[in-house]
């Protein structure tokens, strides 16, 4: 089916700033300002990092990341749509749905060794009914936290898109139970009429991941 968007919309979009300094500066998303903006002031990616990218589609986050970890890195970007290669051996990406659960045993296979961070700007289909897409937002990042339990080592980091509303809160008490720093950040490159946002969960305590209680 073909979707016909309002020529408004599309006339807002491309007088978007951040649509136009990525169009310039040959990224394939305005998204990839988002992460790295927050990069700049919590360095939460190094240079020779893991770095699982959930929701990856289609790779402005992993141009970001890549730019740090360099090729002693390694960067997998994981989505339901494909993503256009990148030339980069320290990149690959999978076509999965992270809801699955055989999904996790095929990042974990995919990697050269336990990640660093995971980061996921994953979304549902926006329905237009702001308490089911808030609610359905919030699952997604719910997923996000369980692969993350999963694939990070211990001292590893979270950074995860929410929409504010009434269950981010309960959600980020629970990421505080398995990470020693929790921010609710808003980056500049984000919208400001937008109600995304992302959390930072930094230092994954030992007992968090759930490796280290298996």
């Amino acid at each position: 089916m073909t979707v016909i968007l309002p020529k408004a919309w599309i006339q807002d979009r491309k007088r978007d700033y951040y649509y136009k300094k990525a169009k310039a500066e040959n990224y394939r998303s305005r998204a990839t300002y988002k992460l790295s903006q927050t990069l700049m002031k919590y360095h939460f990616i190094q240079r020779g990092d893991v770095v699982v990218d959930l929701g990856a589609a289609p790779g402005g986050w992993i141009q970001a990341a890549r730019k740090i970890v360099g090729n002693r890195g390694f960067v997998l970007g994981v989505d339901l749509k494909p993503i256009a290669p990148f030339p980069q051996e320290y990149v690959r990406t999978i076509v999965c749905d992270i809801t699955e659960p055989e999904t996790l045993q095929l990042i974990l296979d995919f990697l050269p060794r336990t990640a660093n961070v995971v980061i996921s700007d994953a979304s549902p289909n926006i329905s237009g009914i702001w308490e089911v897409d808030h609610a359905r937002q919030i699952d997604l990042a719910n997923e996000a936290l369980q692969s993350a339990l999963n694939i990070l080592r211990p001292s590893g980091n979270f950074f995860v898109k929410v929409f504010e509303g009434a269950l981010l809160r309960d959600f980020t008490e629970t990421v505080k139970k398995h990470f020693e720093t929790v921010k609710v950040i808003k980056p500049k490159a984000s919208r400001a009429q937008s109600s995304e946002m992302f959390l930072l969960a930094m230092r994954l305590r030992p007992h968090g991941s759930k490796k280290e209680q298996s």
